[in-house]
């Protein structure tokens, strides 16, 4: 995400990413480990208010990600925000021009897409 963050941070976008005025939080900003369970990382980003955005994750065992969504999601649950494929994220600076329209886009608008469970960039 410090390559999005940059990004949305450049002069290109800055203005724009100041408007919308959402935080990025990485998961030690609110208390939760990098291998917190993903059932527990999706309840308390619905229980605070915050759309989730992350890498491409599995969909094995009850408490991934993908389960969780398909087992918890509700109308008016923040959608998760999947970037498809993270590895890229390190290597194009196209690739993350094009996360960064699709996340500002889905961020302007996510007050109409609570409830679809996992949106992808790009």
């Amino acid at each position: 995400m410090e390559r999005v963050r940059a990004a949305l941070e450049s002069e290109k976008w800055v203005e724009f990413w100041l408007y919308l005025g959402v935080p990025l939080l990485a998961f030690e900003d609110v208390g939760l480990v990098g291998d917190s369970r993903d059932v527990l990382v999706w309840r308390r980003c619905q229980e605070s208010g915050w759309v989730l955005i992350t890498g491409n994750r599995n969909s094995r065992g009850p408490d991934s990600l993908e389960e969780t969504i398909l087992r918890e999601n509700q109308p008016d649950s923040f959608p998760v925000i999947t970037i498809g494929d993270p590895d890229l994220v390190m290597t194009s600076v196209t690739y993350v021009e094009r996360i960064v329209e699709q996340l500002l886009e889905y961020l302007l608008r996510v007050e109409e897409l609570r409830g679809v469970g996992r949106l992808f960039v790009p």
